[in-house]
C-alpha cells in the first residue's frame, strides 16, 4: 500500500471522489497497525460482542451493511470511551439452506446429492464454504468493519465443533436435553426436521366449519375448524379462561360426534377467544399448538 501523501498547497485535487480507494488504503493501515486486535492480557475494561454469523448461503445483502455499521458503531465508541474491545468475526454454515443451495447447482448441471455420494458431496459444500466464505470476508472488510480477523470463526470449524458436542453431551447427561414425541416440521424432499426459522409459511383461503358438540348432562357448544377430519383424533375440548362464554364450561365433559368419545374440556391461555366460536377442538396428533394443550392437561 502506497503511504499516505499529506495534501498541500501544491495537490492535485482529484476530479471525482473515489470511495473504492481511499476505505481499501484506510483499512489495511488499520489491519497493519493491529488496531482491531483485542489484548487479553490489558488492564483496561474489556467490552466484547460477537457478529451474529450471517448464513454461507450467498452475498451479504443491505440488510446486513445496516446491522454491521451498528454493531461496529458500538465497537468503535467503545474503544473511544477507553475499552478493550473485542468484536468477533465469523459466519454460520446454515445447515439444510446451504444444502438446497448446492442441491439447486446439482439440478441444473443434471445430477443430485444422491448419484455424487457423501462424499463427493461433502466435498463440494466444503468448496462452497471457502468460496463464500472468503466472498463474506472481503465484503465485511468492504464496510469497514473493526473485526478482529485473528479469531474469525467458523460454526463449523474443529474447535467450534468440539465445543458444541461437549456442550450438547454434558446437557444431555444433565437431563436439560432429551428426546421425545413430539410434532415436528417435516420436510419430505430434504427428508429431514426442520426447525420453525426454516420453515416458509404460506397463507390460504379456506373453509371454517362449524361442529356441534353434544354436552354431558345436556346442552351443547359449537367449535370451529378448518379441518374437520381430524376430528376423530379429538382428545379434549379447551377454552380460555377468562371468556365468560365458556368458563363454567371448565372441568364439564363433551361427546364426540360420531364416536361418542368424552371429551374433558380444560381451560388454557394458548385459546385464542377472537377466533372462530372461541371453544378449540384439542387434536395433539394433528397440530403443534394442540400438542402443547394436550401435554399441559394431560390429553
Amino acid at each position: 500500500m502506497d503511504e499516505a501523501r499529506p495534501i498541500t498547497k501544491e495537490s492535485e485535487m482529484p476530479k471525482a471522489f473515489d470511495p473504492q480507494a481511499i476505505e481499501a488504503g484506510w483499512y489495511a493501515r488499520w489491519e497493519a497497525d493491529g488496531l482491531f486486535v483485542a489484548d487479553p492480557f490489558t488492564d483496561k475494561k474489556t467490552f466484547t460482542m460477537c457478529f451474529p454469523p450471517p448464513n454461507i448461503t450467498g452475498e451479504l445483502h443491505m440488510g446486513h451493511a445496516l446491522q454491521t455499521a451498528i454493531y461496529d458503531l458500538l465497537a468503535r465508541y467503545k474503544r473511544m470511551a477507553g475499552y478493550e474491545v473485542l468484536f468477533l468475526p465469523g459466519y454460520d454454515h446454515a445447515a439444510i439452506a446451504t444444502q438446497n443451495v448446492i442441491e439447486k447447482q446439482l439440478a441444473r448441471e443434471g445430477t443430485t446429492k444422491e448419484e455424487l455420494g457423501r462424499a463427493q458431496f461433502d466435498a463440494r459444500v466444503d468448496a462452497w464454504y471457502e468460496e463464500v466464505g472468503a466472498t463474506i470476508i472481503n465484503q465485511l472488510r468492504q464496510e469497514g468493519a473493526s473485526m478482529d480477523w485473528t479469531r474469525l470463526r467458523f460454526t463449523m470449524d474443529s474447535r467450534y465443533y468440539r465445543s458444541v458436542m461437549t456442550a450438547f453431551v454434558a446437557f444431555y447427561e444433565k437431563g436439560w436435553i432429551y428426546r421425545a414425541p413430539r410434532i415436528v416440521n417435516w420436510c419430505p424432499h430434504d427428508r429431514s426436521a426442520i426447525s420453525d426459522l426454516e420453515v416458509e409459511w404460506q397463507e390460504h383461503q379456506d373453509t371454517l366449519y362449524f361442529i356441534k358438540y353434544q354436552l354431558e348432562g345436556g346442552g351443547d357448544v359449537t367449535i370451529a375448524t378448518v379441518r374437520p377430519e381430524t376430528m376423530l383424533a379429538d382428545t379434549g375440548m379447551a377454552v380460555n379462561p377468562d371468556d365468560g362464554r365458556y368458563k363454567d364450561l371448565i372441568g364439564k365433559t363433551a361427546v364426540l360426534p360420531l364416536v361418542g368419545r368424552r371429551l374433558p374440556i380444560v381451560g388454557d391461555d394458548a385459546v385464542e377467544k377472537e377466533f372462530g366460536t372461541g371453544a378449540l377442538k384439542v387434536t395433539p396428533g394433528h397440530d403443534a399448538l394442540d400438542y402443547e394443550i394436550g401435554q399441559r392437561h394431560g390429553l
